[in-house]
């Protein structure tokens, strides 16, 4: 399916009979399921298993090029939600299979192309890139507003106050719900959010200064700590390159907050 949507669109949580893989060519997404979220620029793409519900909000302009797979072609991919690096060849092969018709000679040269793409996602290593999501609606709530205003600066306090809940509770139930402290998991969620924008070829100084940092050189430092690659190095990576940036997001969930503090 090629379908372009605007900045700020949202497509509200639903599943398929299919598994799919996410993907676009240019823009950013971010795909969430029950539990967990993504940031999806056109590096990489998400693998979506058949069945699992999820929603996918627009981060910017997005040209959206979704492939939906049968199980018995797909026996070899994981059963859980993954993201997935995507090669120069990857991309033009997913670009080629959405001009397909929906039923297409699988003996012919539709046929190959379809079946190279296979190969080529039978080789993919998942990518450690995720950001842990409470199922507690008011938390999850207080979490979309943070990822929709990721340069927000407001304390745990004020934040509590929004849900008529003290700090305490509220960081008590960060960690419950997610794994993380609340300090820890709004750094994660912004480090993913710059990953997403410079991915699109957004300018460092911009996303620096959307995600509330004063400075490039804080924001720099932070970034590289967290992901091991500064910020023009990820941004100026060629599009498709398949190395990830090494461990991020485990090294994100295990680090305490204060070594995430730009």
């Amino acid at each position: 399916m090629p379908k372009d949507f605007p900045d700020g669109f949202e497509i509200a949580p639903h599943s398929h009979e299919r598994a799919q893989l996410i993907y676009a060519t240019s823009g950013t997404m971010r795909v969430a399921t029950s539990d967990v979220m993504w940031m999806v620029p056109p590096q990489r793409a998400v693998w979506m298993p058949s069945g699992v519900r999820h929603g996918i909000v627009m981060s910017s302009d997005v040209s959206m090029r979704t492939l939906y797979l049968r199980e018995d072609a797909t026996q070899f991919m994981s059963d859980t939600c993954s993201v997935l690096p995507v090669s120069p060849l990857l991309r033009e092969l997913i670009v080629r299979a959405t001009e397909l018709p929906m039923r297409y000679d699988e003996s012919g040269p539709a046929g190959h192309v379809v079946a190279l793409l296979l190969a080529e996602l039978r080789g993919l290593q998942s990518l450690p890139l995720r950001l842990p999501m409470p199922s507690d609606v008011r938390l999850r709530g207080l979490c979309e507003q943070l990822l929709s205003a990721p340069g927000d600066q407001r304390t745990l306090s004020a934040w509590a106050r929004t849900i008529n809940a003290s700090a305490r509770t509220l960081a008590r139930h960060f960690q419950n719900e997610t794994g993380l402290s609340f300090g820890a998991w709004r750094q994660q969620a912004r480090v993913l959010e710059a990953m997403g924008r410079l991915g699109g070829g957004a300018p460092v100084t911009q996303v620096a200064l959307d995600l509330g940092y004063d400075s490039v050189s804080a924001f720099s430092a932070m970034f590289r700590r967290a992901s091991g690659a500064s910020p023009s190095h990820y941004r100026h990576r060629p599009q498709g390159d398949p190395k990830a940036l090494p461990a991020m997001g485990d090294s994100m969930i295990s680090q305490p907050v204060a070594a995430l503090k730009p």
